[in-house]
C-alpha cells in the first residue's frame, strides 16, 4: 500500500510517499513504525486512538477505526491538522 506522509512527519521517512504492508489501518501503522521507528506514536496515543490532530483517508473517506480493513493495492493519506490563527 502506498502511504502519503504529511510534511511534519517526513523527518521520519525522508519523503512524502512510502510503502507499507497490512490488512488494517493498525497493521499499516505498525509496519510504518517498523520501518521508521517512532512514527506511530506521533499518530496513535497510549489508549490506541488516532490522535486528534491526525486524519486518515482512503479513497476520500475519513477513517476513524484502527481496525478498518485496507486493500493491499490502495493508498492511505495521512493528514496532519493545522492550528493557529
Amino acid at each position: 500500500m502506498r502511504v502519503l506522509i504529511p510534511s511534519a512527519l517526513q523527518s521520519y521517512t525522508g519523503g512524502a510517499w512510502v510503502d507499507a504492508e497490512g490488512g488494517t489501518v493498525d497493521q499499516v501503522l505498525l509496519d510504518l513504525d517498523r520501518q521508521f521507528p517512532g512514527i506511530r506514536f506521533r499518530m496513535v496515543d497510549e489508549q490506541l486512538r488516532i490522535r486528534r490532530h491526525i486524519r486518515l483517508f482512503r479513497d476520500g473517506a475519513m477513517l476513524f477505526d484502527l481496525d478498518q480493513p485496507l486493500p493491499a493495492d490502495g493508498e492511505l493519506h495521512i493528514v496532519q491538522a493545522l492550528s493557529g490563527g
